[in-house]
């Protein structure tokens, strides 16, 4: 008889708490970007064209997993469409070498069976997130890098461009300026749950600007900026990548949830401002878990980002 009460009361805790915690049926969160942004130094103007790039980029992820499209799906989707805006560092509007090259990265991750493919070092392949979604879906690899990379998306058909394509005079001057250390830290990503409780994470740079050596930062490196897992959580990161590396970011916040049974945002922060702030790892997270619950965590002035989910909440924005 005890034991039978025991089992119902666990039976009705845990009913109580699934009710505390209501699923929510998709949800998504992107980002463009994070680090020490001064305010002061951007227009109305300016704010107004990223916000706008937010929405519209939000809007694609928020129709497709309405639709009851799959999270990996929408997650390239979107970032294809950062990619493809100049205003982000990745893509068309990624950032230069130290020798005046384009060097781009990118890595998708799904959390249905921890699948994944990555892409770096790319210099003519116009949206790199599909490379690496071609590299996890029709490889035996997960990650290929350069003339490699190139050659096995074009022999896949994905779309190559001249290095030309990458051209922008913003991004060239920001070269000229030797502005390695100073404004945002530019990276786009996308992490999404969609209907059928799948979740998956898309992430992509232009680098770091005037890197040397063939350096190549945290995106591609699954578990560092790009990670996604069913059982707990998907994570795209931003920052500097050499930190994000080395504390395996991404990764870290799902082993936290899985192991430990601590919250998305309780992981998040432990991760962001905790372990990152402490070694002057400067960046943000976004992440959603299973449960469709969004965090958007930062430890730096500044992450473009925007949220959704199926409750309509939604928003964008740029400042913490």
């Amino acid at each position: 008889m005890k034991k039978l009460l025991y089992l119902f009361l666990i039976l009705i805790t845990a009913a109580c708490q699934s009710r505390e915690q209501p699923k929510q049926e998709w949800a998504l969160a992107l980002h463009g970007g994070a680090g020490n942004m001064d305010k002061t130094k951007f227009s109305e103007a300016d704010i107004k064209s990223y916000e706008n790039a937010l929405k519209e980029a939000l809007e694609i992820g928020k129709s497709a997993l309405a639709d009851g499209q799959s999270s990996l799906d929408v997650v390239e989707m979107v970032v294809r469409n950062l990619e493809d805006n100049p205003l982000f560092n990745a893509g068309k509007g990624s950032v230069f070498t130290n020798d005046g090259r384009n060097e781009l990265d990118a890595a998708i991750m799904d959390g249905r069976n921890l699948n994944a493919g990555a892409v770096a070092g790319v210099g003519d392949i116009r949206n790199p997130v599909s490379a690496a979604r071609l590299v996890m879906e029709q490889s035996p690899h997960v990650l290929l890098i350069g003339k490699g990379a190139s050659l096995y998306a074009s022999q896949n058909g994905i779309e190559l461009v001249d290095s030309s394509y990458f051209y922008t005079e913003k991004r060239w001057q920001l070269l000229q300026r030797s502005l390695q250390k100073a404004g945002k830290n530019g990276t786009v990503g996308c992490v999404a749950l969609d209907k059928d409780g799948n979740l998956a994470a898309a992430t992509s740079t232009g680098g770091m600007n005037n890197k040397r050596y063939g350096r190549v930062g945290d995106v591609p490196i699954i578990g560092a900026g790009t990670y996604a897992n069913n059982n707990t959580c998907a994570v795209s990161a931003t920052g500097h990548g050499e930190y994000y590396i080395r504390f395996t970011v991404a990764h870290d916040i799902s082993a936290l949830m899985e192991y430990k049974g601590v919250s998305l945002n309780d992981a998040a922060k432990a991760v962001v401002n905790g372990k990152l702030s402490n070694e002057a790892g400067n960046g943000g997270v976004i992440a959603v878990d299973k449960n469709g619950n969004i965090t958007l965590e930062m430890n730096s002035t500044g992450m473009f980002r925007g949220w959704a989910n199926a409750d309509g909440e939604e928003g964008v924005a740029i400042f913490k």
